[in-house]
């Protein structure tokens, strides 16, 4: 008896192995793909925690003591947003030497080895300083200084644009001593100045700020902005500001064309659109309050959006795009507000998100990570305090916001305010990198 049960249980189990076999087939799976159901979870994991090791883990902020007594300085900032010490400063390196303090400290260019940090002195024209100065970031935490430079041509150092072989192209506002033509100049991978382009610069109103390029189909802009000296009180008058850009021959460094933007008062900064293959910018007049797409091949430009709908005045400025073109991230200085706006239809721009930070704060400098999961916003465009026109303070602070497709999400973690930071007082936050 015990003999024929176990051989019915035998039977009974192989049964069900054959009919387990049978349903498996039809639902095309089999039990063993559980185990790479398994793997596949594994790798996901195994991915987001390869994306977390390749997201920036420092952030690199130049800043100017606001009494412009103490050296101006570079201070590194906890970045990783796993750290307990999140937003916390990690260091600072005062610039050395004469000539330390003073300089506004403006915009900043990391290179595209991530080795060199270089930052630029809006005002170091004022005091005769040197304008331009690098930094070794190869050991992000305890950064060292390389050396700094003088263009002889031109001054008012605004932005930079890393080039692929090393060194930078750096856009200088005003030529020698403020004025206009300014100049785009040229540094090599040796840190080494290689020239101030153009060789001939257009006389009338060539006041480079904004830069952007597409190697990739030899293609450069630049935007006018103003004329740096009229900003000051010894000029008497109003500030002249410009609304043009000027399309380039970017192997050549060459002027092609100039798009004169009717209505557009202060272009400060342009951005090409990535991938278009009608090779179209963004430029916005930060005054007159409009955003407009240029046709950088026919010269022409037009208003897509206005930024009165936000804010009347509220003085857009600087600008950043995804890698797909889709999203167009904008600072609006006096309303204190960062626009995200969904790109995906060039000539119709919309409304995503209006981040708000605040009466007074004053957005200005915005940087987005490379993941493009982070936008970095610092609080204080320029005041000149009681030599100038211009007094855009800000509260000094820095933000981070989360981006999602369809959102600009504020980290409350992050709560950075330079009035507090630093033992040597209240400083000015302006240009941002990270590694």
């Amino acid at each position: 008896m015990s003999s024929l049960n176990h051989r019915t249980v035998s039977k009974f189990i192989a049964l069900l192995l054959f009919l387990a076999g049978l349903l498996s087939l039809g639902s095309g799976k089999s039990f063993s793909q559980r185990p790479d159901d398994n793997s596949a979870s594994r790798q996901e994991n195994e991915n987001e925690r390869d994306r977390d090791n390749e997201r920036e883990k420092y952030l690199f902020v130049w800043a100017g003591d606001q009494a412009r007594i103490n050296p101006d300085f570079l201070a590194v900032i906890n970045f990783d947003e796993h750290s307990p010490n999140y937003g916390q400063v990690i260091n600072t390196l005062p610039l050395p030497g004469p000539g330390a303090s003073g300089n506004e400290p403006h915009h900043v260019g990391l290179s595209r080895d991530g080795r060199v940090l270089a930052c630029g002195g809006l005002l170091s024209v004022l005091r005769n300083q040197n304008e331009i100065f690098f930094f070794d970031v190869s050991h992000p935490a305890e950064p060292t200084f390389i050396s700094a430079a003088n263009p002889p041509q031109s001054a008012i150092t605004d932005e930079f644009y890393p080039l692929p072989e090393g060194g930078f192209l750096v856009t200088m506002m005003g030529g020698a001593e403020g004025h206009h033509p300014g100049r785009v100049v040229e540094f090599n991978k040796q840190l080494q100045l290689v020239t101030e382009h153009p060789a001939a610069p257009p006389m009338e109103g060539f006041n480079p700020h904004g830069i952007s390029v597409r190697p990739e189909i030899n293609l450069m802009v630049t935007s006018d902005f103003i004329c740096p000296s009229t900003t000051l009180d010894v000029v008497p008058g109003d500030l002249d500001l410009r609304g043009s850009v000027r399309v380039w021959n970017f192997r050549q460094r060459k002027i092609l064309r100039t798009v004169n933007i009717p209505n557009a008062v202060g272009t400060i900064d342009v951005k090409l659109i990535p991938g278009d293959e009608r090779a179209r910018a963004y430029t916005a007049g930060m005054i007159d309050g409009h955003l407009y797409l240029v046709d950088t091949l026919r010269g022409t430009a037009r208003s897509v959006f206005d930024f009165s709908t936000i804010a009347p005045g509220g003085w857009p400025q600087l600008m950043r795009m995804t890698s797909d073109g889709k999203r167009l991230f904008i600072s609006m200085n006096t309303a204190g507000k960062v626009v995200m706006l969904d790109t995906s239809r060039p000539d119709r721009p919309r409304v995503l998100k209006v981040l708000d930070l605040g009466a007074n704060s004053g957005p200005h400098y915005i940087a987005l990570t490379d993941d493009e999961r982070r936008l970095i916003i610092s609080d204080y465009f320029l005041n000149e305090d009681s030599f100038g026109k211009v007094h855009a303070e800000g509260d000094h602070r820095v933000h981070v916001a989360r981006v999602t497709n369809r959102d600009l999400i504020l980290d409350p973690r992050f709560n950075l305010d330079f009035n507090t930071a630093f033992p040597t007082g209240p400083a000015r936050p302006h240009g941002l990198a990270f590694k």
